[in-house]
């Protein structure tokens, strides 16, 4: 009896010491799994972070074979009273043949010749240009209906910076800007060129095409200043303010975020300069994003 006693004892024993190593063997793989997804987030935002440098870098070799060819950078954005008579385009337009886009460039041609409004009839307004786009953002991967005019329009995750303010005019990409090389006199590799800053919650600002932006100057469409204000009308309750906005993280949801550079990347985002090198630059550096936005400030 004693014997058989002893033998069930031990049989509870391993069956007890079974169940807590296999919950040892759980909670061990759990914590593996969270390592393992946590390493494979990482990866996945650093290739998406080299994928958009690279686009970035390819936008900016553009520009300087479009200034190559013209002897200046093209206008950051058209104004109503351009003498091209193609109104509310702007640099990413004048790319459209560096990225063997002209299927596109003549449709917009051809469209310009019989409307003159660029957000009317058989406009490219909704023509998807991948080269535009960065892919840390899923929204842009096809055409969206604005939320406010109702438009079915493109994207560019990237825009053209037009200074400190973009009524400054004193970056390289303004409104009906011709900027040649010469005139930066801070230097190729001191001065802005692009930034990133996905479209806006609405999907109304952000358009690679009629982007016609705040009060028709472009700004917060093709163009935007790294301190740039709120133009639109403010009404009571609205939930960005008219004060000027800061290089600083943001998130798709945030109606603000269209007022400012920032980047579905972790910590900061993306910018070319006029030498053609792209440079990661970190949400804080907000006195060395001004430094660098205007072609003539004097401070390198």
């Amino acid at each position: 009896m004693k014997v058989c006693f002893s033998e069930k004892r031990n049989a509870h024993s391993r069956k007890g010491s079974s169940l807590i190593e296999v919950l040892i063997v759980f909670m061990i793989s759990a914590i593996l799994m969270a390592l393992l997804l946590g390493a494979v987030q990482k990866i996945r935002g650093s290739a998406t972070r080299l994928e958009c440098q690279n686009q970035l870098r390819q936008l900016g070799l553009g520009l300087i074979l479009q200034h190559n060819s013209h002897r200046y950078f093209p206008p950051g954005h058209r104004s109503q009273r351009s003498l091209n008579s193609i109104p509310f385009t702007g640099w990413t337009y004048n790319l459209l043949p560096f990225l063997d886009q002209n299927p596109i460039l003549q449709l917009s041609q051809i469209a310009f010749i019989s409307e003159t409004s660029p957000f009317e009839g058989k406009h490219p307004l909704g023509n998807v240009v991948p080269h535009f786009l960065c892919p840390g953002d899923s929204r842009v991967a096809s055409a969206k209906k604005s939320l406010r005019s109702g438009h079915r329009a493109a994207f560019t995750s990237y825009l053209g910076i037009s200074g400190i303010q973009t009524s400054e005019k004193n970056g390289v990409l303004f409104q009906d800007s011709a900027i040649r090389l010469v005139d930066v006199l801070d230097g190729a590799s001191h001065t802005l060129l692009l930034g990133e800053r996905p479209p806006s919650t609405d999907f109304q600002f952000g358009w690679w095409y009629a982007g016609a932006g705040q009060r028709l100057t472009g700004s917060a469409d093709l163009i935007l200043g790294v301190r740039e204000p709120n133009l639109l009308p403010i009404f009571s309750g609205s939930s960005c303010g008219p004060g000027s906005y800061s290089f600083k993280e943001s998130r798709f949801s945030d109606p603000c975020g269209m007022f400012h550079y920032w980047s579905p990347h972790t910590a900061g985002a993306n910018f070319a300069f006029v030498d053609g090198s792209v440079r990661f630059l970190s949400y804080g550096n907000q006195e060395t994003l001004e430094a660098h936005a205007t072609i003539a400030s004097g401070e390198w």
